[in-house]
């Protein structure tokens, strides 16, 4: 627990009482981007192209290898579809009981909180949606529009907002769920796991 609490987190009240993280993995502060993660990837991906032929668990084809992953998903998934610990970047980078949220975890997000876009967060010149909680109101956490990487540059910054869940889309296994946000809407969405995604730890 001691790594845990290395990092600053905030308790929104939520009925799983699930932590979360107040910055995204590799930020400094809750208005920095941090760092953008292919799914299933531990460390950044700053250099390499985000595509199939880079993607984990592809095995380097430049496209969905369906037969490869279908073959070998056991070994890096849970019984339940989500990434095994050493697979996930949250753990990985920030050590202790962090790990990514889960798809469910950011439906309790969505529904335990309220949610609002912010242009210009506190005058910091980024945008992004805060997430209140329902029985604290001054319990927050806020998620920058980081864009996302993919092929070999950043796209949609300010715009859009990806944060990876650690679940596989199980009907689209080319997909893994994602926390979607831009100025019009916040829900869950999917896409392609060479893509890449902000990252935020969370622990129980």
């Amino acid at each position: 627990m001691e790594q845990t609490k290395q990092y600053e987190y905030v308790d929104l009240g939520l009925p799983s009482g699930l932590k979360w993280a107040k910055c995204n993995v590799g930020a400094t502060s809750e208005t920095d981007y941090g760092d953008y993660f292919q799914w299933g990837s531990t460390e950044p991906n700053t250099a390499d192209e985000c595509n199939w032929a880079d993607a984990p668990f592809n095995n380097g084809s430049d496209s969905y290898n369906k037969e490869y992953f279908t073959t070998h998903k056991s070994e890096w998934l849970d019984d339940n579809g989500n990434l095994k610990p050493e697979f996930d970047a949250a753990r990985a980078i920030m050590g202790g009981d962090w790990r990514m949220p889960t798809e469910a975890e950011f439906d309790e997000l969505l529904s335990g909180t309220t949610n609002e876009w912010f242009e210009d967060f506190n005058g910091t010149g980024v945008n992004g949606r805060k997430f209140t909680s329902k029985t604290d109101t001054s319990k927050y956490i806020f998620i920058p529009a980081a864009g996302f990487r993919t092929n070999g540059s950043v796209n949609y910054v300010d715009i859009y907002g990806d944060v990876w869940a650690s679940s596989l889309d199980i009907s689209n296994p080319d997909y893994a769920w994602i926390l979607n946000l831009n100025s019009g809407v916040c829900c869950m969405g999917y896409s392609y796991r060479y893509d890449g995604k902000s990252v935020r730890g969370v622990f129980d």
